[in-house]
């Protein structure tokens, strides 16, 4: 187990180091959110759907994505994408069939994790939402990497 998470632990820092080369090229929010999700979506062999959530006029719109069709829209306060906004914190939902008010954009996902953004303002902006097919995929070293990963959107 303490091997797997190291293997993990390592794989995110070469991803945040690719990262770190890679958004030099442009400080365009849009451009760089592209760039990370499909460096994530490449790289990390679980990730089955990687992609954003835009908080706009109160509504959740589906922004750049990697995998199968997305939701364009998720319905208000429902899912765990919404439970995340309000909750403004990070949410590792280890197996989605038990999350009540999942929003099920495709069936074969069967656990995720989403990170809140915040603009230079502080202000959550959007989310980054990432499925995979397996059960109990996300953990704490994906909350904090991913976190990282996040902030790089605003440097």
């Amino acid at each position: 187990m303490e091997k797997e998470k190291n293997k993990k632990e390592r794989k995110y820092e070469r991803i945040i180091s690719q990262l770190n080369e890679q958004l030099t090229k442009t400080n365009n929010p849009l451009s760089r959110m592209s760039t990370i999700i499909a460096i994530l979506h490449n790289k990390m062999d679980d990730f089955f759907w990687t992609g954003y959530y835009h908080l706009i006029d109160g509504q959740l719109l589906v922004g750049a994505y990697q995998g199968s069709l997305a939701c364009q829209i998720l319905q208000k306060d429902k899912g765990v994408c919404w439970a995340a906004i309000n909750r403004r914190e990070t949410l590792v939902v280890k197996d989605i069939n038990q999350f009540e008010g999942h929003i099920a954009c495709d069936s074969r996902s069967n656990s995720e994790i989403v990170i809140p953004i915040k603009n230079q303002e502080g202000e959550i902006i959007a989310c980054i939402d990432v499925d995979s097919k397996e059960f109990n995929t996300f953990d704490e070293i994906d909350a904090k990497y991913l976190e990282e990963i996040t902030k790089m959107i605003y440097i």
